[in-house]
Parts: structure tokens; C-alpha cells; sequence
């Protein structure tokens, strides 16, 4: 054990000195605290960005094409592609899947109540993992029957709410057309998206359904919605898409696609990196507080260890290793409080949400071991680093007056 390391052992943990005992103390609670804020402050941020982002792919997908013209009606615009260029662009890089779909626009009439709908069709190559995570009521529409599945339809729990509607229930939707076309669907599965503008507008169909009331073939669609292996590299694959379609046609990243929500979610970092400042330079006050008043109640000791031949860097290593056992502590409990909230707050959904407000009802949590390495390490080396400079007081203390300060 080297000269630093005992005397700054002895003042850590064997002082009696109440008003520094006290003021460690309040440090300590500082780091913990703040780190645990900074580890929550991350975690919701990402746990946020993270189901808002899932909500909005489940529903999309990454890439959306469509056809590149004037159109501003919120139906699709019909095109084709053939099967050969199909097959091309699943085979692409990233590439998980794709699928077909269209949208139409129709009024819902059931139990003396209309609702103005989106008729979102799909057909048997969709990709039902996410919706099933989100029924709260029913299945999903079974393909295996085409015939079946051409009355077969989810709505929102939204629009089930609005509309008095259950799993079971028919009704009859009207699509504004020339002449004007009724269908009757039977409810099979109600969805919670927690997106309102997607909940209070969307129901799901049958692909076939769009296409015969738009006298389409069964290669004509709306669009095709394309899923990517890994979503940070979204841009490049909808680049690399783009590139592969015919003259008409226009891939979209769902960065694109839905740019008012992924720029409100880019601005929930910046509000992050405020929280972080924050804490961080709360954490570094109170530690420099703590350390000023450890130096001027060791003022004796530390002349008399000038007095007996110690430098003043070897002194300022004493405080400062004494410093590093304290934001050491308060960093584990730091980690203790904020990791264990963020998990009790996973597992319990404890604390809830608006979801009109806020697209979920609680509060979703994300913690990455490599996010709560840095933190730890950011904190500790930023905090030692500062702590240089109050540290230099030692340099000040006269060995004569010291040993005679009272």
C-alpha cells in the first residue's frame, strides 16, 4: 500500500470529524442521486424512442414505395411491379420482407352511429407479429379461407369504443364511389396501437377487397410496405431500393414517411444531454464542496506532513484518492437506485402515462449496460479530473502556520 493510499484509508473511513463526516455524506447522495437521474433520464429516453419507433414500423414497416405522382388524396395511387423485380429487391441487403397492401377510404355505419374510416388492405404475405402483440380482443384475419377473409376485419379499440363494436359484431362500410358500394365485414380482432391519428382512422382488410372495388387486377396494388433487418441503416436501404424500382415509383424511408415524429423524437435527446449537464455538474459541486472542507480540517496534518518532507502532489493524491473512494460509493449507490427503479419500473409499468398524450400508458424503460459504463466512468473521470484544481489548496498551507492553526 503505497503512502497515498494508507493516510487517505484512514481519513475515509476512520474520521470522526462530524462537519466532514456530514458534508461527505451530502456528496455521496449528490453522485448517487444524480447518477441515478442520469441512468433513468437515458433509459426513458430510449425506452421511449424505442416503442414509439416499434409503434409506428409495426404499423408501416422501414420502407414504404409508392407511386411517385401529384396525388394528395389519402388513397394510393395504383401501380405494379413485376414479380422478377420482386423477387430482386427481397433478395437485397437488409432486406427481411415485403408485402403488398392499399387503402381506401369508407364510412363505417353500425348501432345508429358513422365514423368516417381508412380500409387498410393486406393480403396473405402480411406479417402479423406486431399486431398480435397489440390485440386486445380476437385474431388476426385468417387468409388460409379467401373467402372468409374478404368479410374478416380489425378495427381500433378506439373506433370499437365509438361505435359500441365488439368481436363478433358485423357491420356495413359505404365507399364513396360512382355508383356507391357497400360491404359487410364481420369483426374478428380489435387492436390498441396507442396512436391516436393511426386508432381513430384505421381498420384492417382484405387486400382483394380495395382491389375489386377499384376494378384493379390482382397485380395492381397501393403500395408495398418493406421490413429491414437492421433499422439504422433504413436510409441506405431505401436509397438502394429506390434505385432497383421503375421509372414512376419512389421508395420512402418511414424516416421520411413520418417526419414529424422522428423529429420530435431527435429533440428528446437534446433534452437529455440538458439532464445529464445537470446532474453532472451538481455531482461535481458537491464533491468539490466536500474535498475544500476535508482540506481545511486536515490543515494540521497536512503541515506536519510538509514538515516531515511530503510534496504537495504527494498530499493532493490523498484527497484525491479519498475523493475517488467517495463518488466510488456514491456511484454504487447510484447504480443501485436507478438500475433498480428502471427494472421494477419494466417489470411493473408502475408508473403510467397519458397515452392520448404520450402514444403508450406508462412509462417504457431501455437500460444498456454499455450506456451505464459510460455514465459511470464519464462521472467518476470528469469529477476527478476537476478536482485537480481545489486540490491545489494544499499547495498553499504553510508547514509553520499550519501545525500551530488551531
Amino acid at each position: 500500500m503505497t503512502f497515498a493510499s494508507f493516510i487517505a484509508n484512514r481519513i475515509t473511513f476512520r474520521s470522526k470529524r462530524t462537519f466532514s463526516r456530514l458534508s461527505v455524506r451530502i456528496a455521496v447522495i449528490g453522485i448517487m442521486l444524480g447518477l441515478a437521474v442520469m441512468i433513468l433520464s437515458v433509459a426513458v429516453v430510449k425506452g421511449f424512442k424505442s416503442e414509439i419507433r416499434e409503434k409506428v414500423r409495426g404499423f408501416s414497416g422501414d420502407i414504404v414505395i409508392m407511386k411517385y405522382d401529384l396525388n394528395a388524396s389519402n388513397e394510393n395511387s395504383p401501380f405494379s411491379i413485376h414479380s422478377d423485380t420482386l423477387q430482386q429487391l427481397s433478395r437485397m441487403p437488409n432486406i427481411a420482407y415485403l408485402h403488398p397492401y392499399a387503402t381506401k377510404q369508407g364510412i363505417i355505419n353500425a348501432n345508429d352511429e358513422m365514423e368516417g374510416v381508412m380500409l387498410k388492405g393486406v393480403d396473405k404475405n402480411f406479417h402479423w407479429d406486431y399486431f398480435r402483440n397489440i390485440l386486445v380482443a380476437g385474431k388476426v384475419i385468417d387468409f388460409s379461407d379467401s373467402i372468409k377473409a374478404k368479410r374478416q376485419i380489425l378495427i381500433s379499440k378506439m373506433l370499437a369504443d365509438r361505435l359500441r363494436l365488439k368481436v363478433g359484431d358485423d357491420f356495413l362500410m359505404y365507399f364513396v364511389q360512382e355508383p356507391l358500394r357497400r360491404r359487410k365485414f364481420d369483426i374478428v380482432g380489435i387492436y390498441d396501437l396507442g396512436v391516436e391519428e393511426v386508432d381513430k382512422v384505421y381498420v384492417i382488410g382484405d387486400l382483394s377487397v380495395i382491389q375489386r372495388l377499384n376494378n384493379w387486377d390482382s397485380n395492381t396494388v397501393g403500395g408495398y410496405e418493406v421490413r429491414v433487418k437492421n433499422f439504422d441503416a433504413v436510409d441506405r436501404s431505401a436509397l438502394n431500393v429506390n434505385d432497383n424500382l421503375g421509372i414512376g415509383l419512389r421508395a420512402y424511408s418511414i424516416k421520411d414517411y413520418h417526419d414529424i415524429i422522428f423529429q420530435w423524437l431527435s429533440l428528446l435527446d437534446v433534452n437529455t444531454q440538458v439532464i445529464l449537464v445537470l446532474m453532472l455538474a451538481v455531482a461535481i459541486i458537491n464533491m468539490i464542496s466536500a474535498l475544500l472542507i476535508i482540506i481545511l480540517e486536515r490543515t494540521n496534518m497536512i503541515g506536519i506532513l510538509k514538515a516531515l518532507g511530503a510534496t504537495n502532489w504527494s498530499i493532493q493524491k490523498i484527497f484525491l484518492r479519498n475523493a475517488a473512494y467517495l463518488i466510488g460509493l456514491g456511484l454504487l449507490l447510484g447504480n443501485i437506485l436507478g438500475i433498480g427503479l428502471a427494472v421494477f419500473q419494466s417489470h411493473t409499468h408502475f408508473f403510467k402515462l397519458d397515452q392520448a398524450s404520450y402514444y403508450m400508458s406508462f412509462v417504457p424503460v431501455e437500460l444498456d449496460a454499455l450506456d451505464i459504463i459510460l455514465l459511470n466512468a464519464g462521472t467518476l473521470l470528469i469529477c476527478l479530473l476537476v478536482l485537480i484544481i481545489p486540490s491545489t489548496l494544499v499547495s498553499r498551507i504553510s508547514p509553520v502556520k499550519a501545525i500551530t492553526f488551531k
